[in-house]
């Protein structure tokens, strides 16, 4: 899952495509609406390829928490509402990823990394990896002479 190239902007809904980047900001496309944005210098902006999550003892990059969501939902959207109790949210999450430092991820941290990973799965950005066919053994010509033999 390369999520290099979206990132968020503080103060801004949802998160965005860079489309390039210039000398005094970027240039992006909201996933939401399909809007393109530019952003200044004193914008803060995060790319989701570089956030951690707090957990005990280390920190877990949040595309590793996306891999798990997918897996323990099934490649289906959260069942729980991002719009949840802080309670019910943060017992979901706890079922997710159990060793998450709990005083320093707070409710709204997790509704921000649910709706991402929401938005993310409708437009096809994260997916279930497929399973690798085996690959067929081929025939060499010393196997076709060994056999006719």
């Amino acid at each position: 899952m390369d999520l290099s190239n979206i990132m968020a902007v503080s103060g801004r809904p949802g998160l965005f495509e860079i489309k390039a980047q210039t000398r005094s900001g970027v240039v992006a496309t909201s996933l939401i609406d399909g809007k393109r944005i530019t952003t200044n210098a004193n914008a803060q902006i995060s790319v989701i390829g570089d956030i951690q999550v707090y957990c005990i003892g280390e920190e877990i990059p949040l595309t590793t928490v996306f891999e798990k969501i997918l897996t323990y939902e099934s490649g289906a959207a959260t069942r729980l509402s991002p719009k949840s109790a802080a309670v019910e949210l943060e017992a979901y999450f706890f079922e997710i990823l159990d060793n998450y430092d709990e005083e320093r991820v707070y409710p709204s941290d997790i509704k921000k990394i649910m709706q991402w990973y929401n938005l993310l799965l409708s437009k096809k950005l994260i997916e279930t990896p497929k399973p690798k066919k085996p690959k067929a053994k081929k025939t060499t010509t010393e196997d076709k002479e060994t056999s006719e033999d």
